[in-house]
């Protein structure tokens, strides 16, 4: 699942192209649609051509509301980047340009629209050079322009082509087991209580699972999840996804505050950052100026600290530490934006590369320099969680070989990633005393999707064959194309888990019982009735099969009613109960017995008895010699 954002000047079309496209207005303010104006945050959805299903997140234009667009634009994938071909680039567009630039949003398409209000073609093709010009040097220089008409649906087609091109080439989310949703909108729905929405990343989100809302660590739990007004179990990182959580109330929730697992965040109230003034700023950055700094959803005031200079030039990048007013939830690697806030400006932006710093820094020392120009290339914990997620599980040296750590790095970095919960070990039940060089470590995100899709296999199973009492481990093991030993370590941790049983060579979900219907019980009835009055010489597995049919001859096999000792002979479970103790009784008074002895016994055909001696061979309880068997010791 992956979002497009819009952007673009105010009044270029964003919103109608996008109503053109999916069928919503995402204007769904009163104030909007008087004033025929994006104020907030618009959402919408539609169906590519290659059947992808796509979120749209539309922002404001307008310059007094360009904070709003800030909440929305941080967490898509690609951009459709509006530009009316009866007006070309203005100022509004050259600023969400810079934005998207600043945030590394790498994919993305050029919308020109109004294309009805063009007669001249050349003036068209002067509005397409003068956008093509101002995309130079940025992240969308090499991204296809479009001209289209909402109003009579012209190059509409073209468009989701290029954007479905565009979505094509770019990664899915990272799924690091540590799920966060900053919240760009809040609601109550009369019966469901407090809704909040936003773009999910770094983890999956499930139904049941007791979330924190940050920075305040309210304790609540996902009653329900939906993408795109559809109910889902599972919210997938990347994806457009509304909440509804139990045990807080939506006065008690704001925009800009981020769903989490309890436990995986802690806010923060100071940053070490990489930052880039824009070249078109109109002046440069000062030590000790104020800020506002845009993150995730969020928006709050921060306090630059320089670093290494008395001021940074437009155009020029430096390290900050920012003091922030407020806590707030961040990591390294998420991108952000500073304006100033008056007169309002978008000054520029770059990369968190700290976000729990210690202390406060001198600001002119050659140590704080050069650490943070290490950790801009990433830290030993970095480096073992991206060779990790290179290889998805193995035992640990071979992870720590592809890291070009030393020991006492690899160590630093192990005991970080556990602290964190980063890092597992899948046998031996985590232990880390008692793990080995050899011993198979994956991240958790990596495991949460290999234990989900397990999970998904044998529901499926059942679904399809609701007469077998569970899945074969082999035909799992098979689907889900393991390693016996990820296999065996999986299953064992899902069991632990109660999220799966086990019965025997069989993988079943917790309290999963075969049903059978009325017309079914019958036939049971009938059949079992049968080998009561049959004695030892019971009707044979094609029978037995005729009689209620193979599905259902399977279930009673695999509910222990039924056991099947060769490929024709069958008995009854109290039947061959009966045999088998009376055989290894046999056994124990005459030492040794022949297959005629035992047939003269039972007073039955030799069919049966040779079916079931072998049988008892193959248990291990007894052991042929010649013509004659005994039983094991």
């Amino acid at each position: 699942m992956k979002v497009i954002g819009t952007a673009g000047h105010v009044d270029h079309g964003k919103s109608t192209l996008v109503e053109a496209l999916t069928g919503t207005h995402p204007d769904r303010l009163k104030e909007e649609r008087e004033r025929e104006m994006t104020i907030d945050l618009g959402f919408a959805w539609l169906t590519l051509p290659n059947g992808e299903e796509v979120g749209i997140v539309d922002v404001p234009g307008h310059r007094d509301f360009i904070e709003n667009m800030l909440a929305g634009v941080g967490g898509i994938d690609a951009a459709l980047f509006v530009i009316a071909a009866d007006e070309g680039v203005m100022p509004q567009t050259r600023e969400h340009l810079a934005i998207l630039d600043i945030l590394q949003v790498q994919g993305g398409v050029v919308a020109l629209t109004k294309i009805d209000l063009i007669d001249d073609q050349d003036w068209l093709s002067m509005v397409e050079e003068d956008v093509r010009q101002a995309l130079a040097g940025t992240v969308l220089s090499k991204a296809p322009i479009v001209p289209v008409s909402a109003r009579k649906r012209t190059g509409l087609e073209r468009l989701l082509s290029e954007l479905s091109e565009v979505l094509a080439k770019t990664p899915q989310r990272s799924d690091l087991g540590r799920p966060r949703l900053p919240i760009d909108r809040v609601f109550t729905i009369a019966g469901f209580g407090t809704v909040v929405t936003g773009t999910l990343s770094d983890g999956s989100l499930r139904v049941g699972d007791e979330v924190e809302i940050m920075p305040a660590r309210l304790r609540g739990r996902v009653r329900g999840l939906q993408t795109h007004k559809k109910k889902e179990d599972v919210a997938l990182p990347g994806s457009r996804t509304a909440v509804n959580i139990s045990g807080v109330t939506v006065d008690q929730v704001r925009r800009g505050n981020v769903v989490a697992h309890p436990r995986d965040y802690n806010p923060t109230s100071r940053m070490d950052v990489r930052f880039r003034l824009l070249p078109e700023a109109s002046q440069p950055i000062r030590h000790n100026s104020q800020v506002k700094l845009f993150i995730g959803s969020d928006e709050l005031v921060a306090r630059v600290r320089l670093l290494g200079i008395e001021e940074l030039q437009p155009g020029d990048e430096g390290w900050l530490q920012l003091e922030l007013n407020k806590p707030v939830v961040a990591v390294r690697g998420d991108r952000y934006i500073l304006r100033r806030p008056s007169p309002g400006e978008t000054l520029g932006g770059g990369i968190v590369v700290d976000a729990q710093p210690k202390g406060r820094h001198r600001r002119f020392s050659d140590d704080t320099l050069a650490r943070l120009e290490a950790l801009a290339q990433g830290t030993p914990a970095d480096l073992l969680m991206q060779a990790l997620t290179m290889i998805g599980v193995g035992p640990f040296k071979e992870v720590i070989a592809r890291t070009n750590l030393d020991a006492a790095q690899a160590e630093i970095a192990l005991d970080e990633l556990r602290a964190s919960r980063q890092i597992i070990f899948l046998e031996a039940g985590g232990d880390p005393a008692i793990q080995t060089p050899d011993s198979l470590v994956t991240s958790r995100g990596y495991l949460e999707q290999l234990s989900t899709r397990v999970i998904q296999e044998v529901e499926h199973y059942h679904q399809a064959n609701p007469l077998r009492r569970g899945m074969p481990r082999e035909e799992l093991k098979s689907r889900i194309k393991a390693s016996s030993r990820l296999f065996a370590a999986l299953i064992a941790r899902l069991v632990a888990e109660e999220a799966l049983q086990e019965n025997g060579p069989l993988v079943l979900q917790p309290g999963y019982e075969i049903h059978f219907s009325p017309d079914q019980e019958r036939a049971i009835s009938k059949l079992m009735r049968r080998f009561e009055s049959a004695g030892f010489a019971p009707p044979s597995v094609k029978e037995s099969q005729s009689e209620v049919g193979e599905a259902v001859y399977a279930a009673l096999v695999d509910l222990g009613k039924l056991v099947q000792v060769s490929a024709d002979v069958v008995f009854s479970k109290d039947g061959y109960d009966r045999m088998v103790t009376e055989i290894l009784r046999l056994f124990d008074a005459n030492g040794s017995l022949s297959a005629a002895q035992v047939r003269d016994h039972f007073n039955t055909s030799r069919r049966y008895v040779l079916a079931l001696l072998e049988h008892l061979d193959a248990a291990g309880l007894t052991v042929r010699e010649g013509d004659v068997r005994r039983r094991k010791t």
